[in-house]
């Protein structure tokens, strides 16, 4: 005998609840409370207690004092930042070798900081070695795991077999769940990049700025039996009419992305993309225009020739291709505009 349609509704209901409980209690295992109180997502609160290494990570601890997921980030931030910063700081005064341990140190740190921030806006409880035991014990009770293994299926025999009505609302039911997993997938691959175009940012403003003469040739020579370096900048004087043009672009590529850290509906970021785009062909082209390079002090003026046409070619190409980029986006902007189609639902 066929279940009667109220027989499959009550069937569909009871199966729809025992799931979305059991999808609860798995992500209250993983994160305690769902929401935090600084409002955001607990994985973009796990990012951003990576993002600024563990200042970010002592911001967070203070500010969220429930969510278990995003403390847990915010305590291992500060104990391996805190301590690779100690580490550094401190191989740096070893004479000769000091440097050498010093940079290895950053770039392990580097790694590790980008492999974590991709693990936080993925929502994984990612320990790593001994400073995630400690981690874990601050953030949460005993007991609790970050690993979760998600709604079981049902035993054989369990449930009544579905009949076909029964079977495609499920279907569709389980269409509109991965679309919508397909969306915060977008949206934390989206704020992964926004991180990563912030601290790039940061890096370049700090660099030429104040470390521009690094920009150089080296030569080395051996004097009594020391081998010694000299360093021959390629920056001339003229840098500094270029320098305001690039912190202005760096500081507004900056701002733009945090705006677009905290909310980033399509048409703010195509908006974004697009003042950046035009403050980066703005930097280029003055670049191109100033050219503040000396490359005389290569050796050889075949060498010196060379890179001197090498360098305006890359300017050249660079800003051809900022400018192509630029004005895809204003047209595909303006057509998403008037087609109506202007939220991430249709480009995902």
């Amino acid at each position: 005998m066929g279940l009667t349609p109220e027989e499959k509704h009550r069937i569909y209901e009871e199966e729809k609840a025992r799931i979305e409980a059991r999808e609860k209690i798995e992500q209250e295992k993983l994160t305690g409370p769902t929401g935090t109180r600084t409002g955001l997502s607990p994985n973009v609160a796990g990012l951003l207690c990576y993002v600024g290494v563990w200042v970010s990570g002592i911001i967070f601890l203070i500010l969220e004092p429930e969510n278990r997921f995003v403390r847990f980030h915010a305590v291992q931030s500060i104990i391996v930042f805190g301590s690779l910063t100690v580490a550094g700081a401190l191989l740096r005064l070893i004479p000769v070798v000091g440097v050498a341990f010093a940079t290895v140190v950053g770039i392990l740190g580097f790694v590790v900081w980008v492999t974590m921030m991709v693990k936080a806006s993925n929502g994984e409880w990612y320990k790593l070695p001994l400073a995630g035991d400690v981690a874990e014990k601050a953030a949460a009770p005993s007991g609790v795991t970050g690993e979760s293994s998600g709604p079981q299926p049902s035993e054989p025999g369990a449930e009544p077999a579905a009949a076909p009505a029964l079977t495609a609302a499920a279907d569709s039911g389980k269409r509109t769940e991965e679309r919508a997993h397909r969306h915060v997938r977008s949206r934390n691959a989206r704020i992964v990049g926004y991180a990563f175009a912030i601290a790039w940012s940061i890096a370049l403003l700090i660099f030429f700025n104040f470390f521009n003469q690094y920009v150089a040739y080296y030569h080395s020579e051996t004097v009594g039996g020391a081998t010694v370096w000299t360093r021959y900048p390629f920056f001339t004087g003229d840098v500094n009419l270029w320098l305001p043009i690039l912190t202005t672009t760096l500081i507004v590529n900056i701002v733009g992305h945090i705006i677009l850290l905290v909310r980033d509906p399509y048409i703010w970021r195509e908006a974004v993309h697009i003042i950046t785009n035009v403050f980066a062909l703005w930097t280029v082209a003055s670049l191109l225009s100033i050219f503040p390079f000396d490359f005389g002090v290569i050796p050889g003026p075949d060498a010196a020739d060379a890179t001197y046409v090498g360098v305006k070619i890359f300017l050249i190409f660079l800003s051809v291709g900022i400018g192509i980029a630029l004005l895809v986006r204003v047209i595909r902007l303006i057509v998403n505009i008037a087609r109506g189609t202007t939220g991430y639902e249709n480009h995902i």
